[in-house]
């Protein structure tokens, strides 16, 4: 019975002096080569040269100061929400030593007005500095709020008419929308039941028998005005 005792003693110490020498094995790595980990490079891409360069910009600042394992990831979501290009992104950390920012781009969707500056509406959602372009994008008239217009986006999406040609969009304050296409048809829409109209107003546009039309008003429930003015 005590050489049992003795014996369980025995595994018992040598197991804390396993445990003591595994502690100060963890505790010299933690001291040295773990903290040698610091991050040295930061490639950010998706966008222009430019604004990968910008972006890259801001995060200079850890570079040889933290450690890849102790960076938070929230940093980079902080810093890359502020940038109104950016759509979504990836975060790759590449050990030892350096990180990759993968950017998606946001999608330039029209070109509104605010306080007498122009700006692009993205499919993020946000207002972006207007710079001249090929793309051939429609202008929004009215103070609209950019969730109601991606909405009303979606709308025209799920109907026949393709969004590229489209030329102008207009909102009003009641809710009402506008279009204008690339023919020079506009076409007024109801307040509710968008959807419903704007196939109407799409099956109206190729029929041969309004082909001279330059105005299609459906705002009045089951009845459609067109003329040529």
């Amino acid at each position: 019975m005590l050489q049992q005792i003795d014996k369980k003693q025995k595994l018992f110490i040598y197991l804390f002096f396993l445990l003591l020498l595994t502690t100060f094995n963890n505790l010299s790595l933690s001291n040295s080569e773990y903290l040698k980990l610091k991050v040295n490079q930061i490639k950010v891409s998706g966008l222009s040269n430019e604004n990968n360069f910008k972006i890259s910009e801001d995060f200079n600042k850890l570079l040889n100061q933290k450690n890849i394992f102790f960076i938070n990831k929230d940093y980079f979501i902080n810093t890359l929400e502020k940038n109104n290009l950016v759509h979504s992104f990836i975060v790759k950390k590449i050990y030892p030593n350096s990180i990759e920012v993968q950017v998606k781009k946001t999608e330039l969707l029209a070109v509104t007005n605010r306080n007498n500056k122009k700006f692009y509406i993205g499919s993020n959602g946000k207002l972006i500095n207007f710079e001249s372009s090929n793309q051939n994008l429609p202008y929004v008239f009215g103070k609209i709020k950019i969730k109601d217009f991606i909405k009303f986006k979606k709308i025209i999406d799920k109907s026949k008419f393709n969004f590229e040609e489209i030329l102008e969009l207009y909102f009003f304050p009641s809710g009402r929308w506008d279009i204008k296409n690339n023919k020079g048809i506009l076409i007024k829409l109801p307040e509710t039941n968008s959807l419903k109209a704007l196939n109407l107003a799409y099956r109206i546009t190729i029929n041969e028998i309004f082909k001279n039309d330059k105005v299609i008003d459906l705002r009045i429930y089951n009845h459609v005005i067109s003329t040529n003015e």
